[in-house]
């Protein structure tokens, strides 16, 4: 009996001590599965409690481009799923992700979004972010973006860009193959909409979008990111 596609999750992190540990509990019940946390440098007890729990711990610049390239280059999975450190997987995952993979023309893959909030508004950014990631095969790194390991190396993996980049890594996937979403959630902190407000996160969100589509350097991109966050 041949034995399943191994898959290395890869999760970049930075002051993350007060979830990583319900993040981490997620991979309990998998199989021929490895976990990889990468530092860019926390401050508080993540790499303390990631270690804790037995998974890999690497240290890496800080930066998401360059972690997550870091943890690719450690990883010997089949298969790479990128996870972000506020967002959980669903249960059965690991076989979720290998047949979605085992499909014909499928170059990668991601879930749908799920935001951990009871908020009414959030269920309409669900709605508008499940449908760009569906019909206009754009999922964004928060959606757990996975692909066979052999692709992620033939494409260079992430682009080394300070903002976007996981909307150019897509891009770059697209011109492959096809990019599917399966029919499962992952589960997403609603921070960053509940310190900002949906209005004005939304509103950030689609001037990077836009500015990084008109070609504005990703360094200035940052800067005007940085300018609305409070």
């Amino acid at each position: 009996m041949t034995e399943a596609p191994r898959i290395s999750v890869i999760i970049p992190v930075l002051n993350e001590a007060s979830r990583i540990r319900l993040n981490l509990a997620s991979f309990e019940k998998t199989t021929n599965v490895e976990v990889i946390v990468v530092d860019g440098g926390s401050q508080d007890e993540t790499v303390a409690i990631a270690k804790s729990l037995g998974v890999q711990v690497l240290s890496a610049a800080a930066g998401r481009d360059r972690q997550m390239n870091a943890g690719a280059k450690v990883a010997t999975g089949d298969i790479l799923l990128f996870l972000h450190a506020d967002t959980r997987l669903p249960v059965g995952f690991d076989a979720i992700v290998r047949q979605a993979l085992a499909e014909r023309g499928t170059i990668a893959g991601a879930f749908e979004l799920k935001i951990d909030a009871r908020m009414r508004s959030l269920r309409l950014v669900e709605k508008m972010v499940n449908w760009r990631s569906r019909f206009l095969h754009l999922p964004y790194g928060d959606q757990a973006i996975f692909l066979k390991a052999s692709v992620f190396h033939e494409i260079g993996g992430f682009p080394n860009l300070p903002i976007m980049e996981d909307f150019e890594f897509i891009l770059r996937l697209r011109r492959l193959g096809n990019i599917t979403v399966v029919p499962a959630s992952v589960l997403t902190s609603a921070r960053r909409w509940q310190k900002l407000g949906v209005v004005k996160t939304t509103f950030i969100n689609q001037v990077v979008i836009i500015g990084y589509f008109l070609r504005v350097p990703p360094s200035q991109l940052v800067r005007w990111y940085g300018r609305f966050r409070p």
